[in-house]
Parts: structure tokens; sequence; C-alpha cells
């Protein structure tokens, strides 16, 4: 029942960074930008929401960047170049390597890379059109190399970046990577 209830309740905060024009004033690229986000998605959910995690945390048998230089490799991350489609794909996959919180990483940084890819180039990823198996797949390899994330991601870019309907999709379609798909986002 958590996960539904942790399922509904920060689907209705995505809508909200939309519908209350809330994503229009978020700063693209910073770990400021990336703790708001994770903030207003979970706020009702975790206390530890927007937070930077003070444990180590790990997936399988990957383990993240560990407690004891993430806040070095956050600096070091937000420094990134974020000129160009690639620039912003590997500052992505530092992100996701990061893992800067306890839980809800993966959702919250998709929104966050959205902005990037927004603000920097006037495109987003319509991830209605990626594949999650092939998206999970990519994001396990892309440490090691990230050209198949970037040729995955390139393929579902849009310039729909206005669309209330690609953000909704977009939503919809990051809980179901995370197994979190038992609430239709349009219907909320």
């Amino acid at each position: 029942m958590k996960n539904i209830d942790e399922e509904l309740l920060s689907k209705k905060r995505a809508l909200e960074l939309w519908d209350k024009n809330l994503i229009e004033n978020i700063e693209s690229g910073t770990v400021k930008s990336l703790v708001y986000i994770h903030k207003y998605l979970f706020q009702d959910i975790f206390d530890f929401a927007g937070t930077i995690r003070s444990i180590n945390i790990s997936k399988g048998n990957f383990r993240f960047a560990s407690v004891l230089f993430l806040n070095e490799n956050l600096k070091i991350i937000e420094k990134m170049p974020q000129n160009t489609f690639d620039d912003i794909i590997d500052k992505y996959v530092e992100m996701n390597i990061a893992h800067p919180f306890q839980e809800g990483n993966g959702r919250a940084t998709r929104i966050w890379l959205d902005l990037l890819l927004k603000s920097s180039i006037k495109k987003c990823i319509d991830w209605s059109k990626v594949n999650k198996y092939e998206y999970l797949s990519a994001m396990e390899r892309s440490p090691v190399n990230p050209l198949e994330l970037k040729t995955l991601l390139k393929n579902s870019l849009t310039d729909k970046i206005y669309d209330r309907e690609v953000y909704m999709r977009g939503i919809q379609a990051s809980y179901t990577y995370e197994n979190q798909n038992y609430y239709d986002i349009t219907k909320i």
C-alpha cells in the first residue's frame, strides 16, 4: 500500500509543478534545482525529501557515490558543461552515479534532465517513446559508456517543450520505470 500512496501523492505533486508553473522558475542544471524538485515531489512522503543522503546506497551490484565524496562530487557535476545534448547526457549520467537522495532519484532526475534540455537546446525527451527495458539497460551501462543512452534518448527528443501532454506522458513513463504504474496521471 505504501508504494501506491507514494505514487499517487508524488504524481499529484509532479502535476502541480507543471500546472502551477513552478517548473518554469527552476534554474536548470544545479544541485539546488534537483533538491527543489525532489523536495517538491516527495514532501508528503519522505521526511528526507530534498535532503542529500547521509548513508551509502546501492542497487543490485552497483554502489552509488560514497557519502564521503558525495558533496564534492555534486559540486563537480554542477560545474559540468550543459551546452550540447552530449554534455547534458554526460551530466545526467554523473548525477545518476551520485544518486544524491535515499529514494526517488530517478523520478526527480528525469524532470531535472528535461529542464536542462529545455533551457539549453530547446528540446525535451518524449519519455513515452523510451522503452523501459532499453532505458534501464542503457542506464546500467552508462557509467562505462553513455553512447547507448545518448542514442536512445536522442531518438526520443521533441521540441514540444511547452506541451502539457508530453510532460504528463513523461511523468507516467518515469514512474513505470520504477514499477509504479497503478495510477494513470491523466486521470488524477
